[in-house]
């Protein structure tokens, strides 16, 4: 290692030693003088936030399986209008996809018709599983009737809390965008909302296999 020598003037003055400046942030093709961590406070924010809901639904994944082999199980049958309502959240997640490449491209208008088109797909999404809840419980089936009714009632109750307020996120960007505030120097808030948003569908995906395959 090169050692750094002061200057004979600077010693004999008592001026204190000075010693070089090192480049923070790794260093090397070309990194950045000021040191900066490798993601944002809002980026780190939603995967504390995503981690915390993967342990939450792990959760009750776990306590599914473990009573699924009760004696007292009794498998319900689900309205078709679940499958549609999958079909639209993956829509929806299309749509938020698009959005995010019109983004990058700065094409303002289509940004704002994309988003819009995922928010109207996600309140269809929510009023979609509200009314499969109306047609469980027409048929009989209620929140305590069996514990795999039980446990989809639950399970796509707090998944649909949880599109709410991705929806909420979205409505702000979506004001974010419709000022100007969303372009190409500018993706993370349609990145972070678009993160938060498709790992909700891939939640809904394990969810519904968990439940159909009982």
């Amino acid at each position: 290692m090169a050692t750094v020598t002061q200057p004979e003037t600077a010693r004999s003055a008592g001026a204190p030693p000075t010693w070089p400046t090192v480049p923070r942030g790794g260093g090397g093709g070309g990194g950045e003088s000021e040191s900066s961590f490798p993601v944002s406070s809002k980026e780190l924010a939603i995967w504390l936030l995503l981690t915390g809901i993967a342990m939450l639904f792990g959760g009750f994944a776990s306590a599914f399986i473990v009573l699924r082999g009760v004696p007292s199980w009794e498998s319900v049958h689900l309205p078709g209008l679940v499958w549609v309502n999958t079909a639209i959240l993956l829509l929806s997640s299309v749509t938020l996809e698009r959005a995010r490449r019109a983004n990058k491209k700065d094409h303002t208008g289509s940004i704002r018709r994309w988003l819009a088109f995922t928010a109207i797909l996600g309140v269809v999404f929510v009023g979609g599983q509200i009314d499969v809840w109306r047609k469980l419980s027409a048929e009989g089936m209620q929140l305590a009737s069996n514990l795999h009714g039980s446990f989809f009632y639950v399970l796509s109750g707090i998944h649909a809390v949880h599109i709410l307020g991705g929806l909420i996120a979205l409505f702000l960007v979506m004001r974010k965008a419709w000022s100007g505030k969303i372009n190409s120097r500018n993706l993370e808030p349609l990145r972070l909302c678009a993160t938060y948003w498709h790992f909700m569908g891939g939640v809904w995906l394990l969810l519904l296999v968990l439940l159909v395959i009982s």
